[in-house]
């Protein structure tokens, strides 16, 4: 072998073992149970019908075909191993022989064969699996995927926002060290990439380098800001969303790259301080952050018809403006006139669908 198919192989190698793929609507497993139940099938009616017709089967080493000459004749017919001690002798014995045992050991031999390849090719499937995978990730006709970094509770939760919001679940990929949690992201219906996310070659594996948005929800700041520096190299343009523990740790992620900070126990904290004094705040800020019931915090274009218009004349709460990446609050003397191209931060209610 040379050292290029040696490489490749060793490339191979390593893709097989960290990108895992949601399971196939059949597991392997599954399937070559149920070729070998129709193995099982077939072989029990070949034996039926040569017992029933052993009359006309002449056996040389008894005067009388008995059952386990009928399982033995049965066994070596399909396997076409056909010793020819037991043979078809009678009319009716080759007619069935011709018209029913010979499609049947047709059948036989392809769920022996099938069942062989099945295993034999199941690296290569997996690889053209995986292919497939990146040639539809990195299509420029379709919107840029997501890279989650960390399948924990704040992973977790993130993708189902992601998914509420009408994210299809083929354009997100999870990234996560432990195999049990990336594991879990493939019952999800998700891929997931096994490996140290602070490594180049790990997040490459997940196309970060051609994400549209990175989330980081580790457990440990520090590792955070390694992630952070990591990917902002591999991809200057991805919106990068970054959870930490600790306030003081925010300012390092933005330097790092970050373009939002969210403090977990900050914003934990804050939320717990609220709502002692005042619950129906608290209760509303809950429902904000909540996707899919009551009130929801939305990003959208202004339309045609609110262009020229205040922010207090849209149909939505609205909060604020982002004009040319500048975000202005409602209030401020710029964003009294919407403008083509503006964007808005509004509350908007939303009505639970009736199931």
């Amino acid at each position: 072998m040379s050292r290029r198919a040696a490489r490749t192989y060793r490339d191979q190698d390593a893709e097989l073992r960290q990108v895992l793929m949601p399971a196939a609507n059949r597991p392997p497993l599954r399937q070559v149970r149920r070729r070998l139940l129709l193995a099982l099938l077939v072989l029990a009616a070949t034996v039926a019908l040569v017992y029933t017709g052993r009359a006309g089967y002449h056996d040389n080493a008894h005067a009388h075909l008995d059952f386990l000459g009928a399982v033995y004749y049965a066994t070596v017919s399909l396997s076409t191993t056909g010793y020819g001690d037991i043979t078809p002798v009678s009319a009716d014995a080759r007619l069935v022989n011709v018209l029913l045992i010979t499609p049947l050991r047709v059948v036989f031999l392809i769920i022996l064969v099938g069942t062989t390849l099945e295993v034999l090719t199941a690296r290569s499937r997996q690889l053209w699996r995986i292919k497939n995978w990146r040639a539809a990730l990195t299509d420029p006709s379709r919107s840029g995927h997501t890279v989650v970094v960390g399948y924990g509770t704040k992973g977790r939760h993130a993708v189902e926002t992601l998914l509420l919001k009408g994210a299809p679940k083929s354009r997100i990929v999870v990234v996560d060290p432990q195999h049990r949690s990336v594991q879990s992201a493939n019952d999800d219906g998700l891929v997931g990439v096994l490996g140290d996310a602070t490594r180049t070659e790990v997040l490459r594996r997940a196309e970060a380098q051609h994400a549209a948005q990175i989330i980081i929800g580790t457990q440990r700041d520090d590792t955070a800001v390694l992630i952070t520096l990591t990917a902002r190299q591999l991809n200057p343009t991805a919106t990068i969303v970054v959870a930490v523990r600790e306030d003081e740790n925010a300012p390092l992620l933005r330097q790092s790259g970050a373009d939002v900070v969210v403090t977990s126990s900050g914003s934990a904290g804050r939320l717990l301080g609220m709502s002692t004094f005042s619950p129906n705040a608290g209760a509303v800020l809950d429902d904000l952050l909540t996707v899919g019931g009551g009130l929801d915090m939305i990003d959208r274009e202004v339309t045609d018809a609110e262009v020229g218009g205040a922010p207090q004349d849209c149909g939505d709460l609205v909060v604020a403006v982002v004009r040319g990446g500048r975000r202005l609050l409602y209030t401020d003397p710029q964003a009294a006139a919407l403008q083509q191209g503006d964007r808005v931060i509004a509350i908007h209610r939303v009505v639970p669908t009736a199931h």
